[in-house]
């Protein structure tokens, strides 16, 4: 029997595919559980049109994504912060720090995304990448000054 897969299932496939499965299993398991519905001609439109709108949204994703790196990439940002003797910062500048100055400037981006090559804790020039899609990073440098 065809079915069309509503979510994914472990060893069968993703959401949207169409899989031939046993009849039972698939009135006694799939079709209880919600995780797939017959193969019938609506499902097939309905699967293809979610897949259309799927492709078009990721699309422009990508595009948006490109957009950002283009704008980001190689930029330097200056961040001021309270520092102590010999140029140490008290406390360090994190992922948060720097989504959250991103914010300011009008990226969305999310802290996960953000990765530092290493720990910010003194003054100085920091390398930072930013995944902003799976197929797209970009690299940009802190600039951390003390405030005084």
């Amino acid at each position: 029997m065809k079915v069309i897969l509503t979510e994914g299932v472990k060893k069968l496939g993703q959401a949207g595919d169409v899989i031939e499965v046993k009849r039972g299993y698939a009135e006694n398991f799939l079709f209880k559980k919600g995780l797939a519905v017959p193969a019938t001609a609506a499902h097939m439109n309905e699967v293809k049109a979610k897949a259309k709108a799927r492709a078009d949204s990721e699309a422009k994703q990508l595009e948006e994504a490109q957009k950002i790196s283009d704008e980001l990439s190689g930029k330097h940002i200056e961040m001021k912060v309270k520092t102590g003797s010999g140029g140490r910062l008290y406390g360090t500048i994190t992922a948060q720090n720097i989504a959250d100055y991103l914010q300011k400037d009008g990226y969305s981006v999310d802290k996960r995304d953000i990765t530092l090559a290493e720990s910010v804790k003194t003054v100085g020039t920091y390398e930072v990448t930013i995944r902003l899609h799976p197929s797209i990073s970009t690299n940009l440098f802190i600039d951390v000054k003390s405030e005084e």
